[in-house]
């Protein structure tokens, strides 16, 4: 008698809601869950007045809970959007600041060549820059097309740009020349044999294609990474995602523990679970950002963006000073490629005159005025980018540090998805691979996510065209109109300017069945038909020879 005694108070204990609590026999009151599942928005009816037996249970412990199956389907759903809408916010914070890094560069290159030119032209060339006005404005039109993305071959337009302005000063030099436009064909064809313009045209060809090619390519890595940011936390969580968060979120609610908090272990191993996909980004993603601050340091210093672009037309301005300096040998050399020119024309060289009195201006003098707002735009810009470098892998603790239990005697007394007691697991690594034990998230670790892969790839082709911009090579944008950012930049994002692979599903369709060709027609090969009848006189031979 005193065994079943000692059994019944040992199966108390282990049942205290049915026998006892604290003293008392009743069952306790669900009181608690009540108003806080009516604070989520949901209808109290229906919740139990008292603790139920929880073999209904799929993703709570089935002890005695407060929970009801639709309850803790509810509860599910809302632990999955809020986790979403936590990972929206993250990623929103994130991705709004690329945007400003993004829309702050933007709005510096597109400003500074015009400026540039407005600044210095008037005042030295005067009339004569009017008379050739459309000259530079094309060029410059040219250059902030190819870094909006157009499909701009910047060697083209800048021998275009030095044939143009060779036929015009040739023209505003020799007025007093009857000049047709045949004669002005020949004499920029002659450019090459010439070097009217000294060695600026080459000179000015590498700063511009090096500095422009880094400056698109720049704004365009700053462009996909917050996109990918964007897309991917957008991505819904999955089912065990939906039932992890549950377990641990609100479960202790159901079990009467409202005031349990996850232990942080515990809290990383569902968080590292439910974000395995994302942080198989993290190699890509710091890739990226550690090309993007390598191309980025390329635009401070001597040969920066900054100063190469306010030197352009300093560096034009000695160019033409150059030809209308040498003039008359440039012209003996073109009346004998490309014949004389007969007088006729007008007498005045009066823009041309007052230009060459306003004398050289340098690239140094002009340099002087550099504001040096670039310096700040890239310290800001790599800061970010080093902040970001590890983003993906820290999501997980980003997402846990406002949930876990905290303070003195926190690790045994936190909620371990059973109980209030210490979480014993270990903590698994970062990734999809890694995730193959996880004790609190069930993954698949051979069917990766694909949206996710897709991103991981764009990361890839950026990261490949900044180092080739990095190393002076151009890289090649598909133009768009549409401005998917939304910041109103013009700027094709990667989706749209990249040519990567597509990621095509595999044919599954029945083979296709030939019919034969026409019995009345003459057939090559037609040996082949008399194989049958070759197969029945060998047929006995091989069955005599096997019962040999």
């Amino acid at each position: 008698m005193d065994s079943f005694i000692i059994a019944a108070l040992a199966l108390c204990s282990l049942t205290a809601p049915a026998c006892g609590d604290k003293g008392t026999s009743k069952a306790r009151s669900c009181t608690d869950i009540k108003q806080f599942y009516r604070g989520k928005g949901f209808s109290q009816d229906g919740v139990p007045q008292y603790e139920i037996s929880g073999e209904h249970l799929r993703m709570c412990p089935q002890g005695y809970t407060c929970c009801t199956s639709d309850m803790e389907d509810n509860l599910a759903m809302l632990s999955r959007r809020e986790m979403e809408d936590i990972l929206k916010d993250a990623g929103r914070t994130l991705h709004m600041s690329l945007s400003g890094q993004f829309k702050a560069f933007d709005s510096y290159f597109m400003e500074l060549p015009e400026l540039s030119l407005q600044e210095t032209f008037p005042t030295v060339w005067g009339l004569l820059y009017h008379q050739t006005s459309h000259i530079f404005s094309d060029l410059y039109i040219d250059l902030r097309q190819y870094y909006r993305g157009a499909n701009v071959n910047l060697e083209e337009v800048l021998n275009d740009f030095w044939a143009r302005l060779l036929e015009k000063l040739f023209h505003l030099t020799n007025q007093q020349y009857v000049i047709g436009e045949d004669y002005l064909e020949c004499v920029s064809k002659k450019i090459e044999t010439l070097r009217p313009f000294g060695d600026t045209p080459h000179a000015m060809k590498m700063l511009v294609t090096r500095t422009f090619v880094a400056a698109r390519s720049f704004v365009q890595g700053l462009l996909v990474s917050g996109e990918v940011v964007r897309k991917l936390s957008q991505v819904q969580l999955n089912q065990e995602c939906m039932r992890a968060t549950m377990k641990m979120t609100y479960c202790p609610h159901c079990r009467g523990m409202a005031s349990a908090r996850p232990c942080a272990n515990y809290c990383s191993n569902v968080m590292k679970g439910c974000l395995a996909n994302q942080a198989d980004l993290n190699t890509e993603w710091r890739h990226l950002a550690e090309t993007m601050i390598q191309v980025a340091e390329r635009f401070t210093g001597a040969s920066g963006v900054e100063r190469v672009i306010l030197s352009l037309p300093s560096r034009i301005s000695e160019a033409m000073l150059t030809m209308m300096e040498n003039i008359q040998t440039i012209n003996s050399k073109l009346f004998q490629a490309c014949g004389s020119l007969r007088e006729g024309g007008t007498s005045s060289n009066t823009g041309v005159d007052e230009s060459m009195k306003r004398g050289r201006v340098t690239v140094e003098d002009r340099l002087e005025s550099t504001s040096g707002k670039i310096d700040k735009l890239v310290s800001d810009v790599t800061s970010r980018l080093r902040e970001m470098q590890s983003y993906w892998v820290s999501l997980p603790q980003l997402l846990c540090s406002d949930r876990i239990a905290t303070g003195t005697g926190a690790e045994d007394k936190c909620w371990n998805g059973i109980s209030r007691a210490r979480y014993l697991p270990e903590v698994m690594g970062d990734g999809l691979a890694s995730q193959i034990n996880n004790p609190e998230v069930e993954i698949d670790i051979t069917k990766p996510d694909m949206t996710i892969r897709q991103q991981i790839m764009q990361l890839k082709i950026m990261t490949h065209r900044l180092k080739n911009a990095y190393n002076g090579q151009d890289v090649d944008f598909q133009d768009t109109s549409d401005d998917v950012s939304g910041s109103g930049s013009g700027l094709c994002t990667e989706e749209m300017c990249s040519r990567s692979p597509k990621f095509v599903d595999p044919i599954t369709e029945r083979p296709v069945l030939y019919p034969y060709p026409p019995e009345n027609k003459e057939v090559k090969a037609s040996a082949s038909h008399s194989l049958p009848c070759v197969a029945v006189y060998l047929l006995p031979l091989l069955i005599l020879l096997l019962r040999r």
